[in-house]
């Protein structure tokens, strides 16, 4: 850290108020206390602020129990924590973080009656996941000190905070909250004032998609999961994760953005999903969303989830001609190799793996099966060598042999094998093209550096790789051109690709001279 950079932070001697006191104020409050600040507890309910400090101190005696924090650490914090009976006693504070109702008047009001408390230099920020930091700002005497603080719960500990500004916000205050959450040993990342920011903006096709799939009867919810996990790399496929978050919670997410984005189709929410909130199956929380946690016998909280889709075992082929270059899945013709299977090259033509019984294996491109003869898709893997599980999709009309051969094919590479329906882009591959897509029309209208949503997407929602990334080793076209077949089959303009995934296509392909 510059020097310049260091003395923007606020010093750890000032006051760090924090207005609400649920769990994530309480999780902010925690974060800066251990940073060494004093803190102040506010809570617009009588008795809630000395409540969460008791809880506080139950927070901090468990880091010690766990070596985490020293008992006189603890002590130390416990010293600078207050809680106040009214705004009047927040006068002295350098930060104010509000953490109160998702309602655009009540924090209007509440950043109202702060101005006529703190002083001039106090900078205030909002935890807000879901309302426009421009608007909460709108109506005060200095929006330019005003700006978004966004924590991920639980706050002390996942690393990631987005520093949003708004529309009136100085830069001198945004650098100042960029270091101020680095300096507490959080990854801070920049963003403007645009719907769900970086993280709730971008992960939406992460859920969309699968729900879509399910909604096209292509594949059930602990089949598309498992294929997201164990062939994408993801940590947890969006059943089960929407389950842990709330679905009515991840829905209404979806619903803001897409409201807030005048209902652009690339954020249309799902209809299975909002039958599923209707019915009161919220997830883990209700004991029953996507799958169900409790069952006779069983303790609290089991998960009583149906196995994925899994194709018995079937004769690997004893040899296969690959015509064209691959492409991202260009692995496999030496894991074939490797495995015993003969593999002739061609290098023209393609890309596909031609099977002995004339099957064609073809990497998913946003087609589907049935507009070919006897072709057999196979899903983007994040590593095709490490990946346990893959996805293939075949039409009613492609022969038996041909998806016999493709499967065994796989099983002999040391794959598990799910077979879904004829669906346009399959599974993963489908989903990393539209997330590639967002990131890259948030970069090109400037929500934030690709380094940033990387960062965001990383940390935020423990994606194995973010998708600028993704995007550069998949090639710049990739993308572009697989949501072109879909928008092709889809034309509702959900898949139609953006106009930054277009210029990136175009300049690759005037590099190549194609």
């Amino acid at each position: 850290m510059t020097e310049t950079a260091s003395a923007a932070a606020i010093a750890p001697s000032r006051t760090v108020a924090v207005v609400g006191t649920g769990t994530m104020g309480q999780g902010i409050a925690q974060v800066a206390l251990v940073a060494g600040h004093p803190v102040r507890l506010y809570d617009a309910v009588p008795g809630r602020a000395r409540e969460a400090a008791d809880a506080l101190a139950g927070r901090l005696g468990r880091l010690v129990d766990k070596g985490r924090l020293d008992a006189a650490e603890r002590d130390a914090a416990l010293a600078r924590l207050r809680p106040a009976d009214g705004l009047a006693e927040l006068a002295d504070a350098a930060l104010v973080v509000e953490a109160v109702l998702e309602q655009l008047p009540v924090k209007q009001e509440l950043f109202g009656a702060l101005e006529d408390v703190v002083g001039e230099d106090c900078l205030l920020a909002t935890n807000t996941s879901s309302l426009s930091v421009t608007a909460i700002a709108g109506k005060l005497r200095h929006p330019g000190r005003f700006v978004g603080l966004h924590f991920f719960n639980p706050a002390p500990l996942l690393p990631l905070v987005e520093v949003v500004s708004g529309f009136a916000t100085d830069e001198t205050a945004a650098t100042r909250a960029y270091e101020t959450a680095k300096a507490w040993g959080k990854t801070p990342v920049r963003c403007a004032d645009t719907p769900g920011f970086i993280v709730n903006r971008i992960a939406r096709p992460f859920y969309a998609e699968a729900f879509a799939i399910h909604e096209e009867r292509g594949a059930d919810p602990a089949t598309i999961d498992a294929v997201l996990r164990e062939c994408g790399g993801f940590r947890m496929g969006p059943f089960e994760l929407t389950d842990l978050i709330g679905q009515d919670v991840n829905e209404a997410v979806t619903r803001s953005v897409w409201e807030s984005f005048f209902r652009s189709p690339k954020f249309t929410p799902s209809l299975a999903q909002r039958r599923l909130v209707e019915s009161g199956r919220h997830g883990r929380k209700s004991g029953r969303g996507w799958y169900a946690y409790e069952a006779p016998g069983a303790s609290s909280q089991e998960t009583v989830r149906p196995a994925p889709h899994t194709a018995p075992p079937a004769e690997p082929p004893g040899a296969v001609t690959v015509v064209g270059d691959l492409g991202p899945a260009r692995d496999l013709v030496a894991m074939m190799g490797e495995a015993g299977i003969a593999v002739k090259t061609v290098d023209e033509g393609g890309p596909y793996i031609e099977l002995p019984g004339d099957g064609q294996l073809v990497p998913a491109d946003g087609k589907t099966s049935v507009e070919f003869a006897d072709v057999v898709y196979f899903d983007l893997a994040l590593d095709y060598r490490g990946a346990t599980r893959i996805a293939l999709s075949a039409s009613e009309d492609t022969s038996e042999r041909a998806v016999s051969e493709a499967v065994g094919l796989f099983q002999r590479l040391g794959k598990e094998v799910s077979v879904i329906g004829d669906v346009p882009g399959m599974i993963v591959a489908r989903t990393v093209a539209m997330l590639v897509d967002l990131a890259a029309d948030a970069v090109a209208k400037g929500v934030a550096s690709p380094e940033d949503i990387d960062t965001a997407m990383r940390l935020g929602v423990n994606y194995p790789l973010g998708p600028v990334e993704w995007n550069r080793r998949l090639g710049q076209d990739w993308a572009y051109d697989l949501l072109s077949a879909l928008h092709e089959r889809c034309p509702t303009g959900r898949y139609a690709p953006s106009l930054a995934l277009y210029r990136q296509a175009y300049a690759g392909d005037e590099e190549t001279g194609s």
